[in-house]
């Protein structure tokens, strides 16, 4: 019973993650696209090489002004991404399923490094919590949907790690691991997670509009 719960979640329960990922981003960028279309300034204010230009800058850690007056929350968020999407692509238990299952295979992370950073983005998510909790700024329009949202995130690496760890039964934490990766997945095009598709769209009209419309600088 417990191996057809695996297989399941494994197969079937893992193409529902990716399969409503795509379509859900799919219908989020359109209906961007389309809302973009209809205000009559995006498109026209859009300009590749300022865009390109406030992207590079923001995704460079302490490239922008906002990013150096915070240090520590620049330093945590910039490192809480980075272990974010490269862990899962790396790590190697991943690898050998997409080797197993398609016959692709990369490098995978040493097993120490991949502790280190799933540790990270627990450590992030905590952070995250921590903060709004703490911060006026952003506990003022924090709501309980925020939490829920960044324990979502943190449980496939919590469960990931413990199953590694082999502190709790490991079948089961390999269960709950993909069980809460797709539940991860499907919450990306509908909640605040979104920004992961649009966050490249947005700043490259920011920085656009800030440099050919007002010639200045948006970071």
């Amino acid at each position: 019973m417990e191996q057809t719960i695996y297989e399941w979640v494994r197969g079937p329960l893992v193409w529902v993650g990716f399969v409503g990922l795509l379509l859900g981003g799919a219908v989020k960028l359109t209906r961007m696209a389309l809302l973009a279309k209809r205000e009559k300034s995006v498109f026209p204010t859009f300009d590749a090489r300022f865009g390109l230009r406030s992207l590079v800058h923001w995704l460079v850690p302490f490239g922008s002004h906002n990013m150096r007056a915070r240090p520590v929350m620049t330093a945590v968020s910039y490192l809480f991404h980075v272990c974010l999407l490269l862990t899962p692509l790396f790590v190697m238990g991943h690898a050998v399923s997409w080797q197993q299952s398609w016959g692709v295979s990369w490098w995978s992370l040493p097993p120490l490094a991949a502790d280190l950073m799933t540790l990270m983005v627990i450590g992030g998510c905590l952070f995250f919590i921590v903060r709004r909790v703490a911060a006026p700024e952003v506990r003022n329009v924090t709501t309980w949907r925020e939490h829920a949202i960044i324990l979502l995130v943190a449980s496939p690496y919590v469960t990931a790690f413990i199953a590694h760890q082999q502190w709790l039964d490991y079948e089961t934490m390999i269960v709950l691991h993909i069980v809460t990766g797709v539940l991860w997945l499907l919450a990306i095009p509908v909640t605040w997670l979104s920004h992961m598709l649009w966050f490249v769209f947005a700043r490259a009209y920011m920085g656009s509009e800030f440099g050919s419309v007002r010639n200045a600088r948006d970071w």
